[in-house]
């Protein structure tokens, strides 16, 4: 039993659970961001949790394949080197997975400080939408908008 379902996660099928399973998540954040399960589930670490498992189990798969993990270091070489390790998909996979919770924890941030400032859901809906598609500019519109909602701006919060 366990070596079946061992043998149904592969990296393709974990790619496609993670991508899959991420969505509630962000329609909670963005429909319905003021609501206890969007707080128990979204705004805790439970995404966190389950999205470090993935990660978790894809750096097992990665040592049991016997993937160099000292060659990651060279990504900081160049742009050639970085670029070799995105031919590998266990690296990729890696990275994926890194930029999903990434992601979904800045959206959770975003909800939660727009909760504190009192902005308009329907308006933190855009920064949240371009936060999963591109996280840094969805982040970077949302500091533009609460920045005329908090009436100030620090640059150390």
């Amino acid at each position: 039993m366990i070596e079946q379902i061992y043998s149904y996660f592969t990296i393709e099928t974990l790619y496609m659970w993670i991508n899959i399973g991420v969505l509630p998540f962000w329609f909670m954040l963005i429909f319905f961001p003021h609501s206890h399960l969007a707080r128990i589930f979204v705004a805790s670490i439970f995404p966190i949790f389950v999205l470090s498992g993935a990660y978790i189990f894809v750096l097992y798969k990665s040592y049991l394949l016997g993937y160099d993990f000292v060659s990651n270091f060279t990504l900081y070489l160049g742009l050639d080197e970085l670029s070799r390790l995105f031919e590998d998909h266990l690296y990729l996979m890696l990275f994926w997975t890194h930029f999903i919770a990434i992601n979904l924890f800045i959206g959770g941030w975003i909800v939660k400080d727009s909760q504190k400032f009192y902005i308009n859901k329907m308006l933190v809906a855009i920064p949240l939408i371009i936060t999963y598609l591109i996280g840094p500019i969805g982040l970077f519109l949302y500091w533009i908008i609460r920045i005329f909602y908090a009436k100030r701006m620090n640059l150390y919060e």
